[in-house]
C-alpha cells in the first residue's frame, strides 16, 4: 500500500489548513460487505479458522470494545470476517486517512495519533458506542510487533474501559506474524492463520475492578511470543527469503557489539564486521554458523564502556531465539541511557502531515535522540522541534512505511513529522527501544539518580 505525497516548502505546509474534527458516522451494511469481500482472498489463502470462547455472553446487537493484537496487515481482514454481523468502528492512525478520508469514514474508521494522549478519541468512542450503538475495534498496542512479542500497552487503557462501560472482547491471532513479519519487506509466507475470539470482561466486572486490575488483566492477555508459538507447534516456513531484512530488528552483533553492521539475507543473518553468522531455521530457531571470514580485531571486540555484558567465545551460540536477542538489545540500550552514553544523530529526509490531503516532503535535516528526548532540526534552519521523553510511552517507528522506507515519526496534535534515515545503520528499532526505556526511567525517577 502506498500513500499520497507532494513536495512543498516548510512554510507552505505550515500555512495549509488543518483537517477539522468530525464525529464518527455509523458504518453501513454495504461497507461491511465491501470489507468482507476484500478480505476473502487472503483468508482463503491462509485457510483461516477461528473459535469462539464465551461469546454467548455478548447479546446480539450489544456494542462492545474489541481489543486485538497487532501482527500484520491481515489483522484488519480477520476482524472484517469476525465482526461482519455488527456495525463497528476501527481506531486507526491518522495517516491512514491521507487521500481517502471520505472512504475511511464510511468504512467506520476513527483517526488518532499513535502513542499520544487523545481526549477527542475517547469522546468519539463514547459517541460511537452510546449514540451510534456500534462496537469499537482497537489495536491497543498501536503498532506492529517487531520481534513477535507484545509491545507496550497504554496505562490509560483501564480508565478507557471504565468510561466506555461496554463488554470487552479480545481477538488473538495465531500465524499472522509468521505469515508476514514486519521486517521481511511484505514478502508473504505460506502459513495458516487462525484466531481466538474471547469474551473478556462484562460491564459489571469492569465496574468492580480498579484501573490497575484491568490493566493487569489486559497485560496478561497481551503477553505472547510468536516465534515460540511457531516452534512449539512445529510450523515449518520453507521460504528462502525468511531472514531478509532481519537486521532491521537484530541490528547489534552479540560477538563484537557493532551496530548497523548486520545483514539479513536469504535464510541467514551475519555481521559484516566480524563474520558471526546465524541461520534462521525453518522452525524459527537461530542456528550458529561457522564462517571463514576474518575474526574481528581487538579494538572491535572490546567491551563497551557504557555497559558490562558477558559475551561468548567465537563459535559459541549466543542466541537461539530471536526475541532473546531483541531483549538483549533492549537491555544494552537501557544501560547506555543509565550511563549517559546514549545518543543518536542521524541525517533524515523529512515529511510532514498537517491534514489528510497528503504527506508533504519538506526537505532534509537531522534527527537527534538522547536522555533529553527527540530534537528534529532542518529545512535550512527553519525547523526546530523538540519532544520530551514523557511525551510518549513508545515510538511510532516502522519498517518500509507505505513502501517509502524505514521511518521514525514524532510530533504533536498539530503536526506529525516522518523522518526517513538517509544512511544505513538500522536505527529505527533501537530508537523505539530507547524511547520506551527513557519513558520508563524518567517516569520512575530512576534516570536522575544515574546522571
Amino acid at each position: 500500500m502506498k500513500i499520497k505525497t507532494a513536495k512543498m516548502s516548510y512554510e507552505e505546509v505550515l500555512a495549509l489548513p488543518v483537517t477539522m474534527h468530525q464525529k464518527p458516522i455509523k458504518q453501513r451494511l454495504l461497507f461491511r460487505v465491501v470489507l468482507l469481500l476484500l478480505s476473502i482472498w487472503d483468508l482463503w489463502m491462509t485457510r483461516f479458522t477461528y473459535r469462539m470462547i464465551g461469546m454467548e455472553k455478548l447479546e446480539k446487537g450489544e456494542p462492545c470494545l474489541v481489543l486485538m493484537n497487532h501482527s500484520s496487515f491481515i489483522d484488519l481482514k480477520i476482524a472484517a470476517r469476525l465482526m461482519c454481523t455488527r456495525p463497528f468502528h476501527i481506531i486507526c492512525t491518522a495517516d491512514g486517512f491521507v487521500g481517502k478520508r471520505w472512504l475511511m469514514r464510511q468504512i467506520g474508521c476513527i483517526p488518532t495519533r499513535k502513542f499520544m494522549t487523545d481526549v477527542t478519541l475517547v469522546r468519539d468512542m463514547v459517541y460511537a458506542t452510546r449514540e451510534l450503538k456500534s462496537s469499537i475495534l482497537m489495536f491497543p498496542e498501536a503498532s506492529y510487533s517487531f520481534d513477535g512479542t507484545q509491545t507496550p500497552l497504554p496505562d490509560s487503557l483501564g480508565k478507557c474501559l471504565k468510561i466506555l462501560k461496554v463488554p470487552v472482547v479480545m481477538i488473538r491471532t495465531h500465524g499472522a506474524f509468521a505469515r508476514d513479519p514486519l521486517y521481511n519487506n511484505l514478502q508473504l509466507r505460506k502459513v495458516r492463520v487462525s484466531a481466538d475470539v474471547e469474551y473478556l470482561l462484562s460491564p459489571k466486572e469492569i465496574a468492580e475492578k480498579s484501573q490497575q486490575e484491568l490493566n493487569d488483566i489486559l497485560q496478561e492477555k497481551f503477553t505472547f511470543d510468536y516465534f515460540r508459538w511457531q516452534q512449539e507447534n512445529e510450523i515449518r516456513i520453507k521460504e528462502p527469503f525468511r531472514a531478509d531484512g532481519l537486521n532491521r530488528m537484530l541490528y547489534k552483533c552479540p560477538r563484537c557489539k557493532a551496530e548497523g553492521q548486520m545483514l539479513g539475507q536469504g535464510t541467514k543473518i551475519l555481521c559484516k564486521l566480524c563474520g558471526k553468522a546465524y541461520e534462521l531455521t525453518e522452525y524459527g530457531y537461530l542456528k550458529d554458523l561457522e564462517t571463514d571470514m576474518q575474526e574481528c580485531g581487538e579494538d572491535e571486540a572490546k567491551e563497551s564502556e557504557s555497559f558490562t555484558v558477558d559475551y561468548p567465545e567465537a563459535g559459541e551460540t549466543r542466541f537461539t531465539h530471536i526475541p532473546d536477542w531483541y531483549h538483549w538489545e533492549r537491555e544494552c540500550v537501557r544501560q547506555e541511557i543509565l550511563s549517559g552514553n546514549y545518543r543518536m544523530d542521524v541525517p533524515v529526509t523529512i515529511y510532514m502531515m498537517v491534514n489528510t490531503d497528503r504527506i508533504y516532503q519538506v526537505g532534509e535535516g537531522v534527527l537527534s535522540h538522547s536522555a533529553e528526548g527527540f530534537r528534529l532540526t532542518g529545512c535550512d534552519g527553519r525547523l526546530d522541534y523538540r519532544q520530551e521523553p514523557l511525551a510518549s510511552y513508545s515510538l511510532y517507528s516502522d519498517f518500509y512505511w507505505y513502501e517509502i522506507g524505514d521511518v521514525i515519526s514524532i510530533g504533536d496534535a498539530r503536526v506529525q513529522y516522518y523522518c526517513f534515515p538517509k544512511e544505513s545503520g538500522d536505527i529505527v528499532a533501537k530508537a523505539r527501544l530507547a524511547a520506551e526505556e527513557l519513558y520508563k526511567l524518567v517516569k520512575q525517577g530512576t534516570l536522575a539518580e544515574y546522571q
